[in-house]
């Protein structure tokens, strides 16, 4: 296997036992406080700093920061990486102390305000997600400097510590859930628990407890790359420049992003109780696949992506997309089909949320698998273009996701409930993804078609393809553009019919029906036999996997 591949599977495999601590996570908190008010204010409240956290460290500045410290330390060699870090992760504590407070002062318009996260609760409910919005900035702070060593880490091609990380924040938040929010102990064998009685506010100290763990994980990394802080901004210098360069469009695509959540929530708030916690429990499954095959590719190429466009090695950078195309259709498609049939007596079981419950979050689930192909497209695509260092084109995606996203949000909530926000999340990524993978392949003549038009147009000299040069960090955008054609129609053919297969076997055997811990292992074996019945139809994009 190469080295991408064996990466790929690392991060797979530490992804996995983090979304199966995530699971246990929800399934505890389910049990605690089912379809409730009370949880949906907790998730609602996680939003604001989930923003914060994805503008400033999270998503925004990593991304950006990658492809730079990478020319940086493979050009400039390790000390000046380093020194390039320091001044970043400075300047990212001091914004996201400042903007930390900022939405701390104004909490209670940004709830209640009819634009907010939730004008649909009640006064107490509001109230409630205020406090609790409040906490978890706390936690924001110190993810604004773990973040960012993730990405340094990655960077220097470590991707061990960044990959424990979120394990150990979701054991943190398992603690919360486990020991400090019930009031009666959890009774594990002939051993009682201790139980603290928080509620729903040791939760909050659940996430906060996990933060500082993510952050002491990944500690060691820095010691053995040989780390060194020092107390400067730089922000004139070259290479602090080159990031904030491309941060400013990217801040602006992950501002987006996030408010996709917040309008999400926003419809939700307006359906019956219990609609946002579906949708953030049925995102929570779909994210699980995404994760161990989406983010995990994608964050494995990301590096090595940088490399190739910093070498100028053309045919490596188009191979590597076009193989990662092919395996993310062939196995994603499938996957979504199969999980859609059988995970339903699973989540009965899990969560316990009755027939009536049950069927809103197989539903709400099933409208996200339907985009699950696209969110992992989109992993790979938007990654093609940051390590070209250019923060453009992805920011065009994005508009074009939010904007149908809130149309079909307004038009679907109503008549289909919860489910059709999910149904609108997939049309929504699946388009952003293929706009992406449009743009990777013709960007260059539509940018030459574009400025020939203006110039006709005006009758001066078009100054587009200097602007979007400057905006995406580069002196003369002309040279070193790399486009990648991919063709997985084939692949795509293929898929589909291993998806059918998969379903109709997975389905026919949950016919076999049962109760209990039979029918849960019906619906598994059921999955797993629809599951290899597929993979002879994407037997070449699997093998294409081995070659990443």
């Amino acid at each position: 296997m190469s080295r991408l591949t064996r990466t790929s599977l690392l991060l797979a495999f530490f992804f996995a036992l983090d979304k199966l601590a995530a699971i246990l996570r929800q399934v505890i908190i389910a049990r605690q406080f089912g379809l409730s008010a009370e949880l949906d204010s907790f998730n609602v409240a996680n939003n604001l700093p989930d923003l914060l956290f994805a503008l400033i460290s999270g998503g925004a500045l990593a991304i950006a920061f990658i492809p730079v410290l990478s020319e940086v330390l493979s050009q400039q060699g390790k000390d000046s990486a380093w020194k390039l870090f320091s001044r970043i992760a400075n300047l990212a504590f001091l914004v996201t102390g400042l903007l930390a407070i900022l939405i701390a002062a104004l909490a209670n318009g940004l709830v209640r305000w009819e634009i907010g996260v939730a004008p649909g609760f009640g006064p107490e409910q509001q109230q409630l997600v205020v406090t609790l919005m409040r906490m978890n900035l706390v936690a924001t702070l110190i993810f604004s400097i773990s973040g960012l060593i993730m990405a340094g880490l990655q960077a220097n091609q470590h991707f061990l510590l960044p990959a424990m990380a979120p394990l150990l924040y979701n054991i943190g938040q398992i603690f919360g859930a486990l020991i400090l929010s019930p009031k009666e102990g959890y009774a594990l064998g002939g051993m009682v628990l201790p139980a603290f009685g928080l509620g729903v506010y040791g939760l909050v100290y659940g996430v906060i407890i996990g933060a500082i763990l993510h952050l002491a994980i990944q500690i060691p990394g820095l010691v053995r790359y040989q780390f060194h802080w020092i107390p400067e901004l730089g922000l004139r210098l070259p290479d602090v420049q080159k990031v904030l360069n491309l941060l400013g469009p990217r801040l602006v695509t992950m501002l987006l992003i996030q408010l996709i959540f917040i309008v999400r929530d926003n419809l939700a708030s307006r359906l019956h109780e219990g609609a946002v916690s579906a949708l953030t429990y049925g995102w929570m499954i779909q994210q699980l696949p995404e994760t161990l095959i989406g983010t995990a590719i994608g964050t494995a190429l990301l590096p090595t992506l940088a490399e190739q466009f910093a070498r100028n090695d053309r045919e490596a950078f188009q191979q590597t997309i076009s193989r990662a195309v092919n395996v993310l259709v062939g196995v994603t498609l499938p996957i979504a089909a199969i999980l859609s049939f059988g995970l339903r007596p699973m989540m009965a079981f899990a969560f316990g949320f009755g027939v009536e419950g049950t069927d809103l979050l197989l539903w709400v689930t099933r409208g996200y698998l339907a985009g699950l192909m696209g969110h992992c497209l989109l992993e790979l695509a938007a990654r093609s273009f940051y390590a070209q260092q250019d923060a453009i084109t992805p920011l065009a995606g994005v508009i074009l996701n939010v904007l149908i996203y809130i149309i079909a949000g307004s038009l679907l909530f109503r008549p289909l409930g919860a489910a059709g926000i999910s149904l609108t999340d997939a049309i929504a990524f699946t388009g952003q993804a293929v706009f992406l993978l449009f743009m990777l392949r013709w960007y260059p003549q539509i940018r030459t078609g574009l400025g020939g038009w203006i110039s006709k147009l005006t009758g001066i000299p078009s100054p587009l393809p200097r602007w979007l040069a400057r905006m995406a960090g580069r002196p003369d955008d002309s040279q070193g553009r790399m486009t990648a054609q991919v063709k997985p129609a084939n692949t795509f053919l293929r898929a589909m019919a291993a998806a059918a297969i998969g379903a109709i076997i997975t389905a026919g055997v949950l016919r076999l029906g049962g109760s209990g811990l039979t029918l849960l292992i019906v619906s598994a074996v059921g999955m797993g036999v629809g599951a290899i019945a597929a993979i002879p139809l994407v037997w070449s994009e699997l093998k294409q996997f081995r070659r990443l």
